[in-house]
């Protein structure tokens, strides 16, 4: 039958605007961090909390447990993913905006961090320094807080903030002559200079390093802070931090492209469909 001029062009009825393609592509890539967010934290078990502690004291420490963190990003991540993947699947628009805005915040978050981060350094040092210094006083309240400043101390060849005095902020570390703790004066075991083939660790090499001037606990443990060593290993390793930025950033835009074009593509589609109910009858149709 003709068609009435000015009137669309006339698509079969197994036509449609949205690509298998970029749906299918779009699930997968969201299927895949889906699952990665699933996954079980490969963090040991949680040591249990000191039933003395004050209320602030827990909240201090809950700002920088490295379990607690997993858990949060796994959630928004398992979250996010889960709008992109449904959202594709079952062509829901809502759901494909929501995942892509959120997407793209989390995006001008990171950027906008960034930026800051050079821009404002010194203030960053500080907020790093106040990080360390609260993580030391909970050093011994958290297991797997301390796994992690043991591993950092190791890693990066350091004791403490900023020397290894900072050690004294925490209360069984504290050289004050009150302190009956055992460890008065002294530094975690992390802080102490590897010995070669050592079978067994000596947790009790930092006894009384404190007391010591710099010389003389330089042979035995790392004297310098671990701010100064993670600034220099930053500026050492800017190449590999920005291609890690680079790696992040790109599949994030990629979906957030991929559900834009997704989104328009089922908008067209719906139009395609209302066209044609409302022209079913129409002799020119």
């Amino acid at each position: 039958m003709a068609r009435r001029p000015g009137a669309p062009a006339a698509y079969g009825e197994d036509f449609s605007f949205v690509s298998p393609l970029v749906k299918y592509l779009l699930f997968f890539f969201n299927m895949l961090f889906w699952a990665s967010a699933a996954l079980p934290s490969p963090l040991p078990p949680k040591a249990e909390k000191r039933p003395e502690w004050p209320p602030e004291a827990a909240l201090a420490c809950l700002a920088v447990d490295p379990a607690i963190l997993l858990i949060v990003v796994g959630i928004l991540m398992f979250l996010l993913t889960f709008c992109g993947c449904i959202g594709s699947l079952r062509e829901n628009i809502c759901l494909l905006q929501t995942f892509s805005l959120c997407l793209t915040i989390v995006f001008l978050l990171q950027l906008a961090a960034g930026v800051l981060g050079f821009v404002f350094s010194d203030k960053v040092r500080g907020k790093v320094s106040e990080i360390i210094n609260n993580a030391i006083v909970h050093y011994r309240d958290d297991l797997d807080l301390q796994n992690l400043i043991d591993f950092g101390q190791k890693e990066f060849s350091c004791c403490g903030g900023i020397s290894y005095k900072d050690w004294s902020l925490n209360m069984y570390f504290n050289c004050s002559e009150d302190n009956p703790s055992r460890e008065r004066c002294s530094v975690p075991y992390s802080c102490c200079l590897p010995t070669p083939n050592q079978a067994v660790i000596n947790t009790m090499c930092g006894q009384g390093m404190q007391a010591l001037d710099y010389l003389e606990a330089s042979k035995v443990i790392y004297t310098n802070g671990c701010i100064d060593r993670l600034v220099n290993w930053i500026h050492s390793n800017l190449f590999v931090l920005g291609g890690v930025a680079l790696g992040l950033a790109i599949p994030q835009l990629v979906g957030i492209l991929l559900s834009m074009i997704l989104v328009s593509q089922i908008k067209d589609q719906i139009k395609l469909q209302l066209y044609n109910q409302q022209h079913r009858a129409d002799p020119w149709y």
